[in-house]
């Protein structure tokens, strides 16, 4: 299989971090940096370079010091990235040894695994649903 051929990485799905109060820090980006921000966080559009009218959205999200969807409990951050074909790019991780965290978690907005990365930080890899996302995210602006 070549290069352009593997399964890869689109882009930063999204930004999530631990912080004592998530609805204070909501606030503060959305007062100091003028966030439109919702429960979860916010998201930013912007469009694939390749693809210029395919829209993609990346999320940013605090989260409570006490969560466990990091893992770790003292990793302070995640990473989410887009990818293309997520089975085929686990199974390639699998082969190549990387550590798979827990299964596939399917959404009507897309599919989610987790990974750990070469430093032992677990990321998050989405293979989104653009459509079913985009309608999300058009519904709460309304």
């Amino acid at each position: 299989m070549s290069r352009s051929d593997r399964p890869r990485t689109r882009a930063l799905g999204g930004i999530f971090f631990r912080c004592e109060d998530p609805a204070a820090t909501r606030a503060w980006y959305e007062q100091h940096l003028g966030l439109k921000v919702d429960a979860y966080g916010t998201n930013f559009a912007w469009r694939d370079r390749h693809e210029p009218e395919r829209i993609g959205r990346t999320q940013w999200s605090p989260f409570k010091q006490g969560t466990d969807y990091f893992g770790d409990p003292e990793q302070q951050f995640m990473i989410n990235y887009r990818v293309d074909d997520l089975d085929a790019l686990l199974e390639q991780m699998r082969q190549q040894g990387v550590e798979i965290v827990g299964d596939v978690q399917v959404e009507s907005y897309g599919k989610f695994a987790h990974v750990i990365d070469g430093d032992g930080r677990r990321i998050e890899l989405w293979e989104p649903v653009d459509e079913v996302y985009q309608e999300m995210v058009d519904g709460e602006t309304d």
